[in-house]
């Protein structure tokens, strides 16, 4: 099963790619536990968010921090977990990965007519569509040496979410492989 190769999966992408829907359903699929990065922000973040102004990276910091620890808290105690996180920079992977140990990630990907339409249809989030625009800039694609891929989110949720554990196993073999060969 997945969870006895890969423990942690970091569902990520900008604000209205559906981290959240889509993590919660690929936890249940898989029998994890589902967390959403946003409730680790502190509420300096949240409250700078809902005012319109970019997160700095200084201000990310201690949030990634926090995920991360808890991501490797939870698979520590053998609990397979399933993460919502923008993790939009390289940097913050990497320092998830760092605290969080053996982590993949699931870019979810789409249009920004798509995602500005989705984020306009969300009642009572604190992060306001005029950020999407930053954060279309601030994302830095998954690498060839990270773990992860990337699914296109103009798809049903569930569909999607039935996408992202087939990759997630895949990934899971890959890196399965790579281990017995090295």
């Amino acid at each position: 099963m997945v969870q006895q190769r890969l423990s942690a999966l970091v569902v990520m992408g900008v604000s209205g790619s559906g981290k959240s829907t889509v993590a919660a359903a690929v936890a249940a699929r898989v029998g994890a536990i589902f967390l959403d990065a946003d409730d680790f922000h502190p509420a300096s973040n949240v409250a700078k968010m809902a005012a319109g102004t970019p997160l700095t990276d200084e201000d990310r910091r201690p949030w990634l921090v926090a995920v991360g620890d808890e991501i490797a808290r939870r698979t520590a105690a053998g609990e397979p977990v399933v993460v919502a996180c923008s993790a939009l920079k390289r940097s913050y992977r990497d320092l998830l990965r760092e605290r969080g140990g053996d982590v993949s990630f699931a870019l979810l990907d789409g249009t920004p007519e798509l995602l500005a339409e989705r984020i306009g249809a969300r009642a009572g989030h604190f992060m306001p569509a005029t950020l999407l625009g930053s954060q279309l800039v601030a994302l830095e694609r998954l690498q060839p040496d990270e773990p992860g891929f990337s699914v296109d989110v103009a798809e049903a949720p569930d569909q999607i979410a039935d996408t992202v554990v087939a990759c997630w196993r895949d990934v899971a073999e890959l890196v399965a492989r790579r281990a017995r060969e090295s």
